[in-house]
């Protein structure tokens, strides 16, 4: 199995397809961060990093909302895709390359927000979510803010889903055929397999990526952040949101 730095490097380039259209999804998603974000925190020009930036679908969003942004992600092959939609953006967004266990390019009490989406946490063990919620709670000023989203684990681990998708996008001679497989290979940790079917003139191509998650329930990600120095933990659902998944948000104590 790939680690999580080769699917993220392997997928990089692909990832936008994923999404029927990304350039809606940015613009959408960047609506609904900036009102949660909005609903705690009242200044202008905040200054946000995204610790799980990929190719930067919530930062380039934030960005053009006005947010101050930084990115950072394990994956160079994301991080390199992501300075180049920035760029052709005209948006000044620092992109590196950095493991959010430690961010130790910054000090600390350098940022507003903190932010990590797309369920980029489940890919860590106990021990290394520890070690990241300390770091974001180190690099954020005080009475500030860390937001998150997760798959509903504690939902999944009781279904235990062997499949997502199919979805199909796109018109004919341009279709594209998105789903996931599911091999569970513990009661609370799965493979995932991410197959992405692109119709082409000469046919059909398939590309195929893969890596591994544990199933992060609500309960863990809370007491983790509890632990690390955030208080005021809260769960905002979908249907309160219109996010995808469960978004969590707490204050840095």
């Amino acid at each position: 199995m790939p680690s999580v730095e080769q699917f993220y490097d392997s997928l990089a380039d692909a990832y936008h397809l994923i999404f029927e259209d990304w350039e809606r999804a940015i613009a959408r998603q960047a609506l609904v961060l900036d009102a949660v974000i909005r609903s705690k925190l009242k200044r202008e020009r905040l200054n946000v990093h995204d610790c799980a930036c990929g190719i930067g679908t919530q930062a380039i969003g934030l960005a053009t909302l006005g947010y101050q942004v930084s990115g950072s992600d394990l994956s160079r092959a994301a991080v390199q895709r992501a300075m180049r939609e920035a760029g052709t953006r005209g948006l000044l967004i620092d992109f590196f390359v950095s493991d959010m266990t430690t961010l130790a390019r910054y000090p600390s009490g350098q940022f507003d927000v903190i932010c990590a989406f797309d369920n980029a946490l489940p890919h860590l063990s106990a021990d290394q979510l520890q070690a990241a919620a300390h770091s974001f709670r180190r690099v954020l000023c005080s009475d500030e803010m860390f937001v998150a989203s997760i798959r509903d684990y504690d939902d999944l681990v009781e279904s235990r889903p062997t499949f997502q998708g199919p979805v199909f996008f796109g018109a004919t001679g341009a279709r594209r055929i998105v789903h996931q497989v599911w091999d569970w290979t513990d009661t609370d940790a799965y493979d995932v397999h991410q197959y992405i079917s692109l119709e082409q003139k000469e046919g059909w191509k398939d590309l195929h990526f893969s890596s591994q998650y544990r199933c992060l329930l609500r309960a863990e990600l809370t007491q983790t952040l509890l632990s690390a120095g955030f208080v005021n933990i809260e769960w905002l659902m979908p249907p309160t949101t219109g996010y995808y998944q469960p978004i969590v948000i707490g204050r840095a104590c």
